[in-house]
């Protein structure tokens, strides 16, 4: 993995909430979240498919018990476990999504992103935007979504150590997803503004400025934005 990563036993010892260094004189903070619980049960665990997953099975249970005439109490205790058991698969499913919530911290600067994520063992990847090839949104119709970034080529991340913060199904091309946040279409601006700031070679730089008007389509994605080696990470560096 050619992205800068490190772990972190205690979130106590960040000097800032989400960053494990202090950022360089210069470097400002433009936004600071993470993902929406609920959403990340919902969309990102789909705990609802397992909800009708185990009603259906609850309904061809009582179905298969009223056809066999299976007696009363042994459905009933029967249909016991299993609601025992959607309950605890539905719980273990949100709890896991509150985890992810309450672990994760997003963080937009000027020059980067810094995605600290992790439950057990928690890491913090540092992405610099003039690494970030093109990026696209996902918007739900609740405001909320999600927002991936396509790296420049030959960069590569671990999408076994990145989910959930990954887009779904992208596996040999990896590319780290900022995952169930809310107003994601404001966040998708300020990402695309400070991208489009960063100084670029001169055969990006009109394509580049040109994507301020249309910041992060949802549909087609954002323009090239620029790229480079991701080689970089240490918070010491003046654009890395």
């Amino acid at each position: 993995m050619s992205a800068h990563a490190e772990g972190h036993d205690d979130f106590d010892f960040e000097p800032v909430r989400g960053l494990p260094k202090m950022l360089p004189q210069g470097e400002t903070m433009l936004w600071q979240g993470g993902p929406d619980a609920a959403t990340v049960a919902k969309r990102v665990l789909h705990v609802r498919k397992i909800g009708i997953y185990f009603a259906a099975i609850f309904a061809w249970s009582v179905a298969a018990g009223i056809a066999d005439s299976t007696p009363t109490v042994e459905l009933a205790v029967s249909l016991a476990v299993l609601t025992l058991l959607a309950a605890a698969a539905v719980g273990l499913v949100a709890l896991f999504a509150w985890g992810i919530a309450r672990t994760t911290v997003y963080t937009l600067t000027q020059r980067r992103l810094v995605m600290r994520i992790g439950i057990a063992l928690p890491i913090t990847f540092n992405i610099p935007y003039k690494l970030v090839e093109s990026a696209s949104v996902k918007q739900n119709g609740d405001g909320t979504g999600d927002i991936s970034l396509v790296l420049a080529p030959g960069e590569r991340m671990a999408y076994a150590v990145v989910w959930p913060h990954a887009r779904p199904w992208h596996f040999s091309r990896v590319q780290p997803t900022l995952r169930a946040i809310a107003d994601v279409e404001n966040v998708a601006q300020i990402l695309a503004r400070a991208v489009v700031a960063q100084p670029l070679p001169s055969q990006l730089v009109q394509g580049a400025r040109a994507s301020v008007r249309t910041p992060v389509d949802a549909n087609q994605g954002a323009e090239r934005f620029g790229s480079g080696n991701l080689s970089a990470g240490n918070f010491r560096g003046s654009a890395a």
